[in-house]
């Protein structure tokens, strides 16, 4: 048949190229010619369609059924037009007629070549979907293919087809990618668009750490050692807590690796990131003294009720238990799940500090910043309205405040926002002759 075996080639190599079964061939070729036969003949149109791929010939063959009055001329034939086929034909009979590919015309083959579309791009999206559906968590890998507005469209290696991102927001901000560098990145969900599945990647999330480990660390890969909890802030610094199954592994060595191999990797993946690795523990008091590594922890006291933990460091050890602008307590906060207190040794003695102290006298200055905003002298009410109408009503609410987030705040102008800052600034600033004393 003229133009079958061109044909039956197309939707080979069609099938091939979108990484559709070749068992699927058929199933495309009967859609796309049912189509293109709805499109010329009607809409209960119907035939039989046989493929001969050594002699690479396609047959279609329209079925007709002969009846004494026509209804639906798109499946039926008179008794009248059949005997001039065949004097023999008789009402209930089936007219079988070859319609050649000629015949069906340009917006028919069109037709038949939307649907084949659209049956493969379902295939396409139910391949991904069976493919990354249960991938949540893993690693992939794939060449950046363009950037957009700060969000990385990805190739993967694997599944071409599928559609990947890396949302500006599950970047780490210190790295900088161009088009066509490799990247890797943990599968953090797949959602549906009207496009179809697409896989949203990420290279911030704390589970792309945890699959780093999973790659590195083989005694993690085997169910040995399980990452209980992970704290992250993305670029700067992580914590990861590891527990054995077995008590002849030692879950941090291994994490660590020979001479720090292993670390070293996953840090070199995450350009130069912090990692801290710790000993899991069911105690969140143990938990807490060792979620607050590097720093030495003298005594630890903890409140089930509030969660909280009260730590005591000796004066050497607190500015590494707070860490740069307190992200170690933060993230061993974070990591424990409990809120965590740091006191110098110093500070709990004048506290009166032989046990735990979860329920203190307030202090002065405790007291002084519950003073309602518009007592305070130094704030012009321009700036005591806009903090209000922004819901900050005591000295308390405004103590942590920074620069940006000033800034995002209703109705402060610069002159405003300078004018906060320094109020903020003379009240927090150390007093010399304290620390003289």
């Amino acid at each position: 048949m003229a133009g079958s075996p061109e044909m039956l080639a197309a939707f080979r190599e069609l099938t091939n190229s979108k990484q559709l079964d070749r068992s699927d061939l058929l199933d495309l070729l009967k859609d796309g010619i049912h189509a293109a036969l709805v499109r010329k003949f009607g809409p209960n149109v119907k035939f039989e369609l046989s493929v001969d791929e050594l002699q690479g010939t396609i047959k279609v063959s329209r079925l007709r059924t002969v009846v004494e009055a026509v209804d639906d001329s798109s499946c039926q034939i008179s008794i009248e037009d059949a005997q001039y086929e065949d004097p023999d034909f008789q009402a209930g009979d089936v007219l079988e007629e070859e319609v050649p590919f000629s015949d069906f015309g340009r917006l028919a083959v069109q037709a038949a070549k939307q649907r084949i579309i659209q049956r493969v791009r379902e295939g396409e999206r139910t391949k991904i979907r069976e493919e990354f559906g249960d991938k949540v968590g893993e690693l992939l890998s794939g060449e950046v293919q363009q950037i957009e507005r700060g969000k990385l469209v990805l190739m993967l290696a694997k599944f071409k087809e599928a559609e990947a991102i890396i949302p500006y927001r599950e970047q780490n901000h210190r790295e900088h990618f161009h088009q066509g560098d490799t990247i890797r990145a943990v599968l953090k969900r797949l959602e549906e668009t009207p496009k179809g599945p697409r896989l949203v990647l990420s290279r911030g999330d704390p589970m792309f750490v945890a699959a780093l480990f999973r790659l590195e660390v083989p005694e993690i890969a085997q169910d040995v050692v399980e990452i209980r909890a992970i704290a992250r802030e993305v670029g700067s610094r992580t914590k990861v807590a590891v527990i054995s199954k077995d008590d002849a592994v030692d879950p941090v060595g291994a994490c660590v690796g020979l001479k720090g191999s292993r670390v070293q990797a996953v840090v070199n993946e995450l350009s130069g990131e912090r990692i801290d690795i710790v000993p899991w523990s069911p105690d969140p008091e143990r938990f807490a003294r060792l979620a607050l590594a590097p720093a030495r922890v003298a005594k630890v006291f903890s409140d089930p009720e509030s969660k909280t933990i009260q730590a005591v460091v000796d004066e050497d050890q607190l500015s590494l238990a707070i860490g740069k602008n307190g992200q170690n307590v933060r993230l061993a906060s974070e990591l424990t799940g409990w809120k965590i207190d740091l006191y110098s040794s110093r500070e709990w003695m004048e506290r009166g500090g032989e046990g735990p102290l979860f329920a203190p006298p307030p202090l002065e200055d405790e007291i002084v910043s519950h003073v309602q905003l518009s007592e305070l002298k130094g704030l012009s009410p321009e700036v005591v309205a806009a903090l209000g109408n922004a819901g900050f009503k005591t000295l308390n609410d405004i103590l942590d405040l920074e620069r940006e987030d000033v800034v995002k705040i209703a109705g402060m102008t610069p002159e405003s926002t300078e004018e906060l800052l320094a109020f903020l600034a003379d009240l927090t600033a150390d007093n010399p002759g304290e620390d003289a004393a």
